[in-house]
Parts: structure tokens; C-alpha cells; sequence
């Protein structure tokens, strides 16, 4: 890529693409288009290509997708594999036929079997059953890679993919519903602990930013606390001291491995600047498993991760795992030997980057 090359970033907005973006313009990039949603629904065949043929840029960040938790996965599993689907078969397709000169698809590590060896190598990929919570979004996901490098065998196109592990940073999803494990740990202690310390000013400034069902700031306090106490946030008292108790889903003993945003951004640009396709397909008869994994190679319990985010918020109350709840994969660790042969590593540990976050959210 040069510097004035036109890149386009899908999902530019969210974790990972607005990471990509912030990336890019640091090391000087500056030609950038976008595709505003919901006004621009990547769901439409037309309206995509309409862009594409319109825009034509050369070089295609594909960042955008439908993505949530285990309990959003596992609550709209239709949403997950149609959503993802069209969002991919209309990206793909329309950045071949305009002649995009490379595109990086983003993926996720779920792809690979609930019972992977561990860590997972690239070529485990289809090798066995996939975990059931979010076996749709996976799906789609494992078609996305398959379209890519079909596309490259049939018409010759330079489109990569690449698999990150867990993921979190500064533009996270913090909705209790939809979010990931970590940024909803990260809020769960933050209004736990506000509870505690009767902080109703920061309570309410986080649930206008942000509402819970419906709830926001201007909500009563008893309706809050109701709102609050379904999600698992519940004040109580113990030896006539209030305290707060909080409920994670699981039993707290799978394990998995997060990357900070930021250097996943490092990572795809890493990629776009150095590699192509060629570089990964080998010599072998079947050419497959072309994609990359992205992570840091380490990987800590769920338990260790609470225990983690307390510490960094000072949160004092009780962690209460309920156990009735699904654990999903019991682990989930990336192999990243082939990210590392081509030169890249991570930057940024997991003390540091959860420190980082949670102080951008409660500045926010």
C-alpha cells in the first residue's frame, strides 16, 4: 500500500475497524472511505455494489460483522449465520469484481472445533465438531475464509484472512446482553462498586451513556437496582456492611486468550504492508488453511481474569459464578508461530491494556 492509496474499511466504527483506522492514520495513511450503518446496510447486494463501483478503492480492511457473547450468540442464531453471510458473500464478491488489489478478512477463533487440541494451529480448521453457542457465527465465519481462498485459486485475487483470538479495547461493546466476557466484567465491577459506595451520580452517567433494557438515568432508584439485579449486579448486606455481589456466567474455569485492539490493528497492517497470498498458499496439492491466527500465545482462566479487572477497579464486593449457565469451549489458546515467522509480535499485556480501558470508560 502507499500512503495515498484508497483503502476502505469495513465496520470502521467498531473494536477492531476503528483501531485499524486510528493504525493507518498514524503511520500516515490518509485516503480513507467508509460506509456509514445503519444508513448503509452491508446486507443489500445493490447498495453494496453500488459502493464499490463507485469508490473503487484498491485495498479492503473487512472489519465489519455481526458479533456478541455467548448469550447473543447463542439468543440470535438466525441473525449470526444470515447477517454474516450476506455481509461476506456481498464484500468478497463485489471487491473481486472491482478489482480491489487485496483485502483482509477478519475472522474469529472460534472457528475451530469445540474440542481443538490446544493451542490451535491453523490446520485444525474443519477437523471436528464446532462448540454449539455459537456454531452459526462460526459457520459464516469458516465461509468467509473459504470464499477468500477460493477466490484467489479461481480468479487470482490477494485476499487474506486472518483469526484473532479474543479480543478487547478502547471502542468496546459494553451492553450486558450483547458484549464479550471481559467488557462485560469490566462494567458489571464498575456499577457493582458504584452501588456499593452509593455513587448514584456515576450509576446514572453510566446507564444514560449506555441504557440497560430500557433503563437510564432518569430511572428511579428501585428501578435501577431491579434492572441492575437481572444482570447479575446486587447490593446486599453482610455482617451489617453493605456489599455487592456479582454473577458471571460458568463455572470461571475455561480458559482464553485476549489481544488489545490496537495491536490486532498493528498486526492486519503488518499484513496488508508485507504479505500476499502467495506467501501463504505453499506448495502443497491442496491449498488450505491460508489463514493466519492472531493472538499473544498465552491464555488465563476466567476465574484469573475476574480476579484481574478487581484488582484494577478495586471492586470489593463477592464474585459469584453460576453454574447452571454454559462455560462454551473449556480453551481456547491460538498457535501463533506462523505470525511470528512472518515477523510480527504483540505489544501490549493484558495488566496494561484492561488498566487502559477501564480508564477510558469511566472517562467516557
Amino acid at each position: 500500500m502507499n500512503k495515498d492509496s484508497k483503502i476502505y474499511i469495513a465496520g470502521h466504527t467498531g473494536l477492531v475497524g476503528s483501531s485499524i483506522l486510528r493504525n493507518l492514520k498514524n503511520k500516515g495513511y490518509s485516503n480513507f472511505v467508509f460506509t456509514p450503518y445503519p444508513e448503509f446496510d452491508l446486507r443489500d447486494q445493490k447498495i453494496v455494489e453500488n459502493f464499490f463501483q463507485k469508490e473503487k478503492p484498491e485495498y479492503v480492511f473487512f472489519a465489519a460483522a455481526k458479533v456478541g457473547g455467548i448469550v447473543a450468540n447463542n439468543t440470535y442464531r438466525a441473525e449470526f449465520i444470515y447477517d454474516n453471510l450476506q455481509i461476506q458473500n456481498n464484500i468478497i464478491h463485489f471487491s473481486y469484481k472491482y478489482d480491489v488489489k487485496k483485502l483482509l478478512f477478519l475472522g474469529s477463533s472460534c472457528i475451530y472445533p469445540k474440542n481443538c487440541p490446544q493451542p490451535m494451529k491453523e490446520d485444525y480448521l474443519l477437523t471436528d465438531t464446532l462448540e454449539y453457542t455459537n456454531e452459526p457465527y462460526a459457520i459464516a465465519k469458516i465461509a468467509g475464509i473459504k470464499m477468500c481462498e477460493s477466490y484467489n485459486l479461481q480468479y487470482g485475487t490477494n485476499f487474506i484472512s486472518v483469526m484473532p483470538t479474543n479480543l478487547y479495547g478502547l471502542n468496546d461493546n459494553y451492553d450486558l446482553e450483547k458484549s464479550h466476557v471481559l467488557p462485560a466484567i469490566i462494567r458489571k465491577m464498575h456499577l457493582g462498586k458504584c452501588l456499593m459506595e452509593n455513587n448514584w451520580k456515576s450509576i446514572r452517567l453510566d446507564l444514560n451513556e449506555l441504557p440497560i433494557e430500557g433503563v437510564d438515568g432518569i430511572s428511579s432508584e428501585q428501578e435501577i437496582k431491579e434492572k441492575l439485579s437481572k444482570f447479575g449486579i446486587e447490593l446486599t448486606s453482610k455482617n451489617s456492611q453493605l456489599s455487592t455481589n456479582i454473577t458471571l456466567w460458568g463455572s470461571g474455569k475455561p480458559r482464553r486468550e485476549f489481544l488489545y485492539s490496537d495491536d490486532l490493528a498493528d498486526a492486519c497492517v503488518f499484513l496488508m504492508e508485507n504479505i500476499n497470498f502467495s506467501d501463504l498458499k505453499g506448495d502443497k496439492k491442496e491449498i488450505k488453511d491460508t489463514h493466519i491466527n492472531i493472538g499473544v500465545g498465552k491464555d488465563i482462566s476466567i476465574t484469573e481474569l475476574a480476579d484481574t479487572v478487581k484488582e484494577i477497579i478495586d471492586f470489593e464486593g463477592e464474585i459469584i459464578w453460576d453454574k447452571s449457565k454454559p462455560d462454551g469451549t473449556i480453551q481456547k489458546l491460538l498457535d501463533v508461530n506462523k505470525l511470528h515467522s512472518l515477523g510480527w509480535n504483540e505489544k501490549v499485556k493484558l495488566n496494561e491494556g484492561i488498566r487502559t480501558v477501564y480508564l477510558n470508560y469511566i472517562k467516557k
